[in-house]
Formats: structure tokens, C-alpha cells, sequence
């Protein structure tokens, strides 16, 4: 009788479980800054990516306004920005090994800083402090021909490797990356 109770009570719980995990997924696909990724190949195979929320302006005055010139800010939505790379890598002039990073940005009109943070697995905010960080890269910030309505962190393929972007509103915030 025990090992029957044992039994039924160890199904009940697996099955709580499987049910809050699937809940949890429909949550993440459900939310108004849904999950997005981005990732570049560089020349020996080796990989960096991005993970993201992908937050939407609907209408609202995105930079200097929702997101604060001269503040940090975790560079889209919900849990935190991840940096990972499978090889050690130049971003912008500095150093940055093969691992997992978080990232966080400093918006300004003319020129961002990208902040590659050695603390992982937080919630998007509040920021750890600079104590945390592994590199601040300055990154250059330029206008779009047109208005992005969903923030957009992406890859172009450049000759050394490639230039991460990041696209909202009317800006353009990149920085080179290459393997080293």
C-alpha cells in the first residue's frame, strides 16, 4: 500500500511539474517582448551568440525617453541579454574570452558603451554594478533610414568576422567583433 502511495504520489508531482514547465513556455511566447537570438559563424566555425526579449516602441519615444540617455540599460526586455562565444574574441579592441556573458548597453546620442558583465543568469535588472563587469566597449551609434518598431540585436559578416548591431527606433548601435 505504501509503495502505491509512494507511486501515485511521485506520477501526481512529475505531472504538476511537465504542467508548470508548459505553462511557463506558453508564458515566455505569450509575453509583448517575445524571445529572440542572434549568432554569427566566424571563420574557424566557431560560434557567438545573442540571446534576447525583443521589445516593441508601440509608439512611445524609445531612446531618451523609455530608455534614458547616459543610463545603463540591459539592451531589450525581460530576463537578461546573454553574449556567449565559443572562441575567444576581440569586441571592439578588448579581449573577451570564450564563455558566457551578460550585456548591457549605455545608450547616448553619439556614441554607446556596450558592457560585457561576468554576471549571468539575472533578471534583466537591476544592473550588478560596474564591479561585475568584464569590459566596457565603446560602440558607434548612427541613425536608420526608417523607424524600427521591434529592438533588433543581429550579425553582419565582415571581413575579420563580423559587426553585432542593435536596431530600434531611428539608431543603430554596432561594434566590430573578430577572432582572435
Amino acid at each position: 500500500m505504501k509503495k502505491q502511495f509512494a507511486f501515485l504520489a511521485v506520477g501526481c508531482l512529475a505531472v504538476g511539474l511537465m504542467a508548470a514547465l508548459g505553462s511557463a513556455q506558453k508564458d515566455k511566447a505569450a509575453r509583448p517582448s517575445p524571445a529572440a537570438k542572434a549568432s554569427c559563424t566566424l571563420a574557424d566555425g566557431k560560434t557567438v551568440t545573442v540571446d534576447y526579449f525583443s521589445p516593441r516602441a508601440k509608439g512611445r519615444k524609445v531612446y531618451g525617453g523609455l530608455v534614458p540617455y547616459g543610463d545603463v540599460w540591459r539592451a531589450g526586455a525581460n530576463e537578461a541579454t546573454t553574449f556567449s562565444t565559443t572562441a575567444d574574441l576581440m569586441v571592439g579592441g578588448s579581449h573577451v574570452p570564450a564563455g558566457s556573458y551578460t550585456i548591457f548597453t549605455i545608450p547616448n546620442k553619439d556614441k554607446w558603451t556596450l558592457i560585457i558583465s561576468k554576471k549571468t543568469g539575472e533578471w534583466g535588472i537591476p544592473y550588478p554594478g560596474a564591479d561585475s563587469d568584464f569590459a566596457r566597449v565603446d560602440m558607434k551609434a548612427s541613425g536608420l533610414p526608417a523607424a524600427v518598431e521591434n529592438f533588433t540585436i543581429a550579425f553582419d559578416k565582415s571581413a575579420g568576422g563580423c559587426t553585432l548591431r542593435m536596431d530600434w527606433e531611428t539608431t543603430r548601435a554596432s561594434v566590430d567583433i573578430s577572432g582572435m
